[in-house]
């Protein structure tokens, strides 16, 4: 079996590389490389580890015919069309704590730097003059750092403040009341941190519900004299307006890593009194640029050798360790999901995976990720595990996840339900030997067969006679059975047979099958 290739387009430590080779994969280092010739040579690899400059675009991913996964060593991933990138079935991941303490460590020196306005000190100083008096600045200790964003990053800033002797608050949606008291901060809601708090810090993403979340409103209602700083994302702080309070006295000082616009060599805020900026600097230490490559290296290549998932913004995690034990739920969900997509008929807006039994203890995201990858193949030759959400959710198509802690007839179960214009459908499998993917219901039928191949699926009358009528017709055109696999309700009632063929069955074969006595429906699968 021939080796992952990876790709690397942007400088990056050395020692990334050596990661890749160590683990299995070839790796070709070609930095700064334009886009067109970036579009050249995509279509060889399998991953591609980026930083900030490369740019990859739908063009660039139309070219990648190969790609299964990019890292971004780093956490933002502006230079990447994820929701596109997911489209194609390629896995987005980034290295969101590689460089949180060296993010929040900049946080920290930036909001020193403000409380004692050392920037214009120094710039004024290094020119002759001696302007002790122009420069009265205020002490920390005792005052209150309001948080906005209380994740890694800000957890890591609130216990640096802590050890300043900082009282903290903190807005976040998603903050626990449990969560607050372990990092010893108050959670409040965002206006009362701004009319509380003496310094601000913000550490969220940009998003559509974030961006400008210091709106001109907010600004001019918040505490007067407020100081804030900004090393998370450019766009979360109106800069007009930001500009205008720093010269009303509002807001006593600004200290911004990050712009709207990047690079940022022409910004109003520039000439506003008490502001001190930085080019984006908040992960550019030795330490953290060291750590993101190496953390890349790392992701990638235990997803490319082992299928292993850290860090995906567009797919559920899934660990090195777990993937061998999910692998065959995994093989089970996914022929599972074919087969019910393959049988279910009519307008489908709803699917079910029920898991129970040793499979309820499992990972449930990447078992529903098979299962709707086996499903969705009916809309899509190319579908996989990464896009089949996005396809599902671009149909309209409901999707329920159910974890039973019961165990029933079997040790583990997965059971998938469709529902149709003819009501639900459902298929159940389980895995022999903890290892060997079964179907053990179709329908609410009892049935025992592999899945795998070319398949004849046939519902028919349960009377005698039946199964010599289509061995003998099958047998007249040549083609081979592999196995038998039968189910039915009741004795004389309604029977499924599963046949495993060794070629699939043309149309004419259909058409006579269909023909046979006692036969309700026939269908040719593939797996």
């Amino acid at each position: 079996m021939s080796k992952p290739k990876v790709l690397i387009s942007d400088k990056m430590d050395p020692n990334a590389a050596r990661i890749f080779e160590e683990r299995g994969c070839e790796v070709d280092v070609k930095p700064g490389m334009t886009p067109d010739e970036l579009k050249g040579v995509i279509g060889d690899y399998h991953g591609l580890a980026i930083r900030s400059s490369t740019k990859v675009t739908p063009d660039i991913l139309d070219a990648a015919t190969n790609l299964k996964v990019i890292g971004r060593a780093g956490i933002g991933v502006d230079n990447v069309d994820v929701p596109y990138a997911s489209g194609k079935g390629v896995v987005v991941m980034n290295t969101p704590f590689g460089n949180s303490i060296t993010t929040a460590e900049h946080a920290i020196a930036m909001m020193m730097a403000l409380a004692r306005q050392i920037p214009d000190a120094n710039t004024r100083t290094k020119a002759g003059e001696w302007p002790k008096k122009d420069f009265m600045g205020v002490e920390v200790t005792a005052k209150t750092l309001g948080l906005i964003g209380a994740g890694n990053i800000g957890s890591i800033v609130a216990s640096r403040a802590q050890g300043l002797r900082m009282k903290v608050i903190a807005y976040d949606p998603f903050l626990t009341e449990d969560r607050a008291i372990e990092l010893g901060i108050e959670k409040v809601d965002l206006d009362t941190l701004l009319s509380r708090a003496d310094f601000v810090t913000l550490h969220t993403p940009l998003t559509d519900e974030t961006r400008n979340i210091l709106s001109r409103e907010r600004l001019e209602n918040a505490k007067p004299g407020i100081r804030i700083v900004n090393c998370a994302r450019g766009g979360l702080i109106d800069e007009v307006a930001l500009k205008d309070c720093l010269e009303s006295g509002q807001v006593a000082g600004a200290a911004l890593d990050v712009f709207a616009e990047e690079p940022a060599t022409d910004n109003p805020l520039f000439d506003a009194p008490n502001f001190i900026c930085t080019p984006h600097l908040g992960a550019s230490t030795t330490e953290a640029q060291v750590n993101v490559a190496l953390q890349v290296a790392e992701q990638m290549a235990d997803y490319l050798v082992n299928g292993g998932v850290t860090n995906a913004l567009n797919m559920p995690s899934l660990s090195a360790e777990e993937a061998p034990k999910l692998r065959p739920y995994m093989a089970l969900a996914e022929k599972l999901g074919s087969l019910v997509g393959q049988l279910a008929h009519g307008s489908l807006t709803k699917i079910s995976i029920e898991r129970e039994g040793a499979a309820a203890e499992l990972n449930g995201k990447p078992i529903t990720g098979a299962v709707l990858a086996g499903f969705m193949r009916r809309y899509s030759d190319t579908v996989n595990m990464v896009n089949a959400p996005y396809l599902a959710k671009e149909r309209g198509l409901d999707v329920s996840e159910i974890r039973h802690d019961r165990e029933g007839a079997f040790n583990t179960l997965i059971r998938v339900t469709v529902e149709t214009s003819s009501g639900p459908r459902s298929v159940a499998g389980t895995l022999f030997g903890t290892q060997s993917p079964r179907l053990v219901e179709i329908f609410g039928i009892g049935i025992e067969a592999e899945l795998d191949g070319d398949m004849l699926y046939v519902v028919n009358d349960d009377k005698p006679g039946f199964i010599g009528r289509i061995g003998t017709m099958l047998g007249g055109h040549g083609i081979n059975i592999g196995t038998f696999n039968l189910g039915r309700r009741d004795a004389g009632g309604e029977a499924v047979l599963l046949l495993s063929l060794d070629e699939h069955p043309g149309a004419e074969i259909m058409t006579e099958a269909e023909k046979l006595e006692g036969v309700k429906t026939v269908k040719a699968l593939r797996f």
